[in-house]
């Protein structure tokens, strides 16, 4: 059957065309990303759905290309608005300049922390699963050490017992002393 050439116009069923623009915002995404690992280009896709809902890609973010583009064009109208003699352009668009600055390197600090979130997450995990284990091993030790308390104190009963058993005989039972016979094979 193989591939045929369709004719670009507006779907009129909304279910095939949300469809097809699901499809199509995957291969978008798909080719975006071929390009800038083939070319190291630096890319940012933003597309909005017939719903109004946004889908984005970006390489390396696209906060990041959003952030360079708007500084890269503040810098261009910067230079059209110095005039002839070099002055400098107005305040606000210095302030302007400098608060674009101030929120990507707070975006940028923000991305750090939530990474550096993520691995003490990871950490405490690791580290809760190690005194888990580390609980169950000395729960084990205790059970065993209770058990060879308990068989301690129950020989030393005995051995107390014999003692005075030994010293004293029960009333009634006269003492006898018992040789031991031997045989001469």
């Amino acid at each position: 059957m193989g591939r045929r050439k369709i004719e670009i116009a507006t779907l009129k069923d909304p279910n095939t065309r949300q469809v097809t623009f699901s499809k199509r915002r995957t291969g978008l995404f798909k080719k975006a990303n071929e390009l800038s690992i083939l070319c190291g280009a630096e890319i940012a896709i933003v597309v909005f759905s017939i719903g109004n809902k946004p889908y984005s890609f970006g390489h390396p973010g696209v906060d990041v290309i959003a952030a360079k583009f708007l500084q890269e064009a503040a810098n261009s109208s910067d230079a059209k608005q110095i005039d002839a003699q070099g002055n400098n352009p107005s305040n606000e668009l210095g302030d302007m300049n400098r608060l674009n600055q101030q929120l990507s390197d707070v975006q940028t600090q923000i991305l750090e922390e939530e990474k550096k979130g993520a691995e003490h997450d990871e950490r405490l995990k690791q580290h809760q699963v190690t005194q888990l284990s580390q609980y169950k091993e000395l729960q084990a030790s205790y059970l065993e050490l209770q058990h060879r308390v308990k068989d301690y104190v129950n020989a030393i009963e005995v051995s107390e017992c014999m003692i005075l058993l030994a010293q004293e005989p029960v009333v009634g039972i006269t003492k006898q002393v018992t040789t031991k016979r031997r045989k001469n094979n």
